[in-house]
């Protein structure tokens, strides 16, 4: 996609620090990190995010990522990694080219988790009943 800022990086027209490439994926450092050593994954071909991405290809991102994981961990000398997709623009995805995130965290980091709120009384069964359905 000639608008694609992903796929200018993977073509090499645009600056990156990469990290690591294979046939089906490339990885470079966030330019904008929650700490240093956040990594993005992404696959060569463009696709817009988790819904149309072949599984194929998802898995080759996620054994990337699970390898880059422990390289980054180790690299930063961090405390834990989150590892997280962005799908949509109500879920933050800024990039429309499909990426996994790989943010090194430290105890006392500050980076905030999701706040959880518990189901009322039978909403969680009327959810769950709703998103079954939609697998079949």
């Amino acid at each position: 996609m000639d608008d694609c800022l992903f796929c200018k990086i993977i073509e090499e027209d645009m600056p990156s620090a990469k990290i690591y490439e294979d046939k089906d994926t490339f990885a470079f450092l966030d330019i904008n990190p929650v700490n240093p050593g956040h990594t993005l994954v992404v696959p060569k071909k463009h696709y817009r995010n988790i819904f149309d991405i072949p599984e194929e290809t998802l898995c080759d991102m996620i054994q990337t990522a699970k390898k880059l994981a422990k390289a980054v961990k180790e690299a930063t000398g961090s405390d834990g990694i989150n590892i997280g997709i962005s799908n949509e623009k109500a879920a933050g995805q800024e990039i429309f080219h499909i990426h996994i995130h790989i943010i090194p965290r430290f105890q006392g980091d500050g980076f905030k988790h999701w706040p959880g709120t518990p189901y009322k009384e039978g909403v969680a069964e009327t959810i769950a009943g709703k998103i079954r359905s939609e697998l079949t």
